[in-house]
């Protein structure tokens, strides 16, 4: 099947386009894809979903081109594959309904085949609705936010995401392979095939193994070649070494069959080809997980799909880059929270190295959201489900499947837990190769009215341990698991390993903050295979989940506990991020992710400061989030002020310096509430205050903060000065106030302008800051902390890129780039 990109010069439109007179009223503007209609739309107070979708308001939205079909395809076999629409997406050809998707995560084929005229222009028109608001717990986005492409092959060929390929065994110097090619059969006559495997190393021409062998198809119908490979010395994936093979698979239309096989005259070819990796996989509570037989723990973070200042479209660029920082940070594992990713996060995951729990829903038939996928999931979940699934099975990052998270039939409500074990099983028939999960939760909600009352209905709540209520109750909904995902319940990890001691336990979603004495609990129970944070990477919506209040201790109508800080009441308009991740919308590291990463044992001193402001308060801080620490020593008119200095460390002691003055040495802190932490209380002066750890009385490591100039320049850090001219590619641009010395001003506030001319443009402009009205596709912005973002996306033309950044009181800053 050859695959041709169609995400160029597309005309959207806002609103619901129904007939041709809509196309000639309204031009519509250009966009390339993928391209997210929501991202540029105002936030309002009102806006339905509220917190949920951080104040966007979601909508109608459409999608057309005109796609020239040759006539010499009229035999052949053509169609569109959507890696995701979000959502309730219909496809019209020349104004004709053919095809819906109301899942905005999963992807779809469309066959055009019977549809498109030959020989001339198609109008192939999209329409997605994100309206019926709420429809998801956080910003979905809305559109064609990921990749589509032409495919077109003979009317015998081989099935989109039709290559499956998995490692039986690693022994003896050979790696087993076992393969299903589907072959697709679009002949109105019963087929012989030839179907060839072969299994390159990647960049290689030279085949490592192949083999090949003849099938029947009957007409109009698909069919498996089930394969057999051996491949000597073989390379192994996983996350630290991820070498990778190409696998090809080509098929032969050999000729009719009827009551015996005639060859044909014409013989037609396809081809398709995948990239693999040569693992095995396998987790039991004795060992453990095992990644070709060594022993691994999943250093993991939870990831939704938007991509802050792009909203929620999807590039390879952008993929890669936040894999590669959470490898950097020290994470081996994400989580698709909480439904299909984007063929682009996987294809990172495979070339970087960095194991994938990949997740498939977020509800069922019973809904959390009144928009969301309970509406449709009883008719079109399998189709769903399946589709996920063999698009995916190939990709050796992808470790450990998931049917779902904190499902609301895990107490077996709306035949849960037959639905639950139907699944899992469904997803086993597809894929035998990897265990099977599902993150399941306490007992906030998924009881009937009887059992319901008296439970803590607060999210995640997990004071109701203290019974076998959830041990009983979920144990029927686990009968088809591998795994059992628990989400935030560490604390019965070990009552529940005595009770169902063949039990594998996964901690599938975990409080951020808790990770310092969390994490040796994880390394020492060979049962459990990991650990989950939410979030490693900061989202839009669930706006404020993740927040901090420092409060008077006498004051009555302060928040008295974390659970006091949830969004719903602490989160009014304009809050936008959920503000709970290790690394900000920008990719910036954030003092969570720096704490996990020495909790992870990267040897590192990390030093901040607590606002004056804050000195004396009682500080409440919500489950998700964390205290709210800054690498800041910038508190001119606190001179003489008490302030505290938090430091994150692993060494046994740390010694502040103020200006080269001693404070003297602290243990640290190595029990709950956070270890691997120290705080000292001084007086604020300006200069320079730095942390040294030490172990055995030698010197670890050490950071320092310093009191920096006032704001001089503009400074603009691309991350790259090129970029490919294929619509697709991405240059992330720090802009960042700087003081004389190049040191970033962190509490400069600073409005700026951007200006893109040339053949890029500026695809997101913003910051990382949490509560903002900003619209990131303007040319405006704020920097937070001393820093903004832009992102110039290229185009198809190839050129020169110049940007110019300009505030008040500022010399313009002009940087240029390459698209070509």
């Amino acid at each position: 099947m050859k695959i041709t990109a169609l995400d160029e010069k597309w005309t959207f439109r806002r609103g619901y386009l129904d007939s041709i007179t809509m196309l000639e009223a309204d031009p519509g503007t250009e966009v390339d894809l993928p391209h997210d209609g929501m991202i540029g739309t105002s936030v309002s107070p009102d806006a339905p979903a509220g917190v949920d979708s951080g104040y966007f308001c979601g909508g109608l939205f459409s999608y057309t081109k005109y796609v020239f079909f040759p006539k010499e395809w009229e035999n052949d076999s053509v169609g569109l594959k959507f890696d995701g629409a979000m959502m309730n997406a219909s496809v019209d050809v020349n104004g004709s309904r053919v095809a819906m998707c109301h899942n905005g995560y999963a992807p779809f084929y469309v066959d055009l085949s019977d549809h498109v005229t030959f020989g001339e222009e198609n109008r192939i028109s999209v329409n997605v609705n994100t309206s019926m608001q709420p429809a998801s717990r956080w910003y979905t986005g809305s559109g064609l936010y990921r990749c589509v492409q032409l495919c077109h092959a003979p009317r015998l060929h081989v099935a989109a995401d039709g290559i499956y390929v998995y490692t039986k065994e690693v022994a003896d110097g050979y790696a087993f392979l076992e393969a299903l090619i589907e072959i697709e059969n679009d002949c109105d006559s019963n087929r012989m095939a030839e179907v060839t495997l072969s299994l390159y190393p990647e960049g290689s021409e030279e085949a490592a193994a192949e083999t090949k062998r003849v099938i029947y198809i009957g007409r109009r119908m698909h069919e498996n070649a089930r394969m057999t490979l051996c491949v000597k010395d073989p390379l192994l994936w996983d996350a630290d070494q991820p070498d990778l093979y190409c696998v090809k698979a080509r098929v032969r239309n050999l000729g009719e069959y009827r009551t015996h096989f005639e060859p044909g005259d014409e013989v037609s070819t396809d081809e398709a080809a995948a990239l693999f990796g040569i693992r095995t996989i396998s987790a039991d509570p004795i060992r453990g997980l095992l990644i070709n037989g060594k022993s691994v723990k999943l250093k993991g973070g939870c990831l939704h799909h938007d991509n802050g200042l792009l909203g929620a479209v999807s590039f390879r660029e952008i993929e890669e880059r936040k894999v590669r920082r959470l490898k950097e940070a020290g994470f081996n594992a994400i989580r698709t929270a909480h439904n299909p990713p984007s063929a682009a996060l996987i294809e990172a995951c495979d070339r970087i190295g960095m194991y994938v729990f990949d997740e498939a829903f977020d509800a069922w038939f019973i809904g959390k959201r009144g928009g969301d996928y309970n509406q449709f999931f009883l008719a079109d979940w399998e189709k769903d489900l399946t589709a996920f699934v063999k698009r995916d099975r190939v990709h050796p990052c992808v470790i450990l499947w998931s049917t779902g998270n904190e499902i609301p039939e895990r107490g077996g409500l709306a035949n849960g837990y037959r639905r639950a074990t139907m699944l899992a099983e469904t997803v086993r028939a597809l894929d035998g190769s990897r265990p099977i999960s599902n993150g399941i939760c306490s007992f906030w909600s998924g009881l009937d009215d009887k059992l319901a009352v008296g439970q803590n209905q607060a999210q995640n709540a997990g004071d109701g341990f203290r019974s076998l209520l959830w041990e009983n109750g979920t144990e029927p909904f686990t009968n088809g698991l591998d795994v059992v995902g628990y989400n935030y319940m560490e604390e019965i990890y070990e009552r529940d390993h005595e009770m169902f001691p063949g039990r594998v336990i996964l901690g599938s979603e975990n409080f951020p903050k808790e990770i310092g004495f969390r994490w040796p609990m994880v390394e020492k129970l060979p049962y459990v295979i990991g650990d989950f944070t939410w979030t490693a990477w900061d989202y839009i919506g669930e706006a404020g989940l993740g927040k901090a209040a420092y409060v008077d201790p006498d004051d009555p109508d302060a928040p008295k506990n974390p659970w006091n800080l949830m969004p719903q009441d602490t989160s009014p308009y304009p809050w936008r991020l959920a503000n709970d991740a290790d690394f900000d919308i920008t990719g910036h590291k954030c003092p969570q992710g720096e704490y996990r990463s020495i909790v992870w044992g990267n040897g590192k001193t990390k030093l901040y400061s607590m606002h004056p402001d804050t000195f004396g308060k009682r500080e409440v801080v919500s489950m998700w989030g964390f205290p709210y620490v800054r690498a800041d020593w910038n508190y001119a008119g606190y001179e003489g002020r008490p302030v505290e200095l938090v430091v994150f460390s692993a060494a046994e002691e740390v010694e502040i310096l103020i200006n080269g003055r001693s404070l003297g040495r602290r243990a640290v802190c190595t029990d709950r509430p956070m270890p691997c932490s120290v705080r000292f209380e001084t007086v604020y002066e300006s200069g320079e205050v730095t942390a040294v750890s030490y172990s055995g009385g030698k010197e670890i490591s050490r950071d320092s903060l310093h009191t920096t100039g006032k704001a001089e320049k503009i400074r603009i850090a691309a991350e790259k000065d090129k970029m490919r001219a294929d619509g697709h590619d991405l240059i992330f641009v720090n802009i960042e106030i700087v003081d004389a010395d190049g040191n970033i001003v962190p509490d400069a506030d600073t409005e700026l302008n951007a200006a893109v001319s040339g053949v890029g443009l500026a695809a997101g402009f913003g910051s990382a800051a949490p509560v903002t009205e900003e619209d990131y596709t303007d040319d405006k912005a704020r920097t937070y902390r001393g820093r903004a973002m832009l992102v110039l996306r290229s185009g198809y033309e190839k050129g020169k890129c110049v940007l110019c950044i300009n505030a008040e009181g500022f010399a313009e800053a002009k940087a240029e780039f390459v698209c070509g």
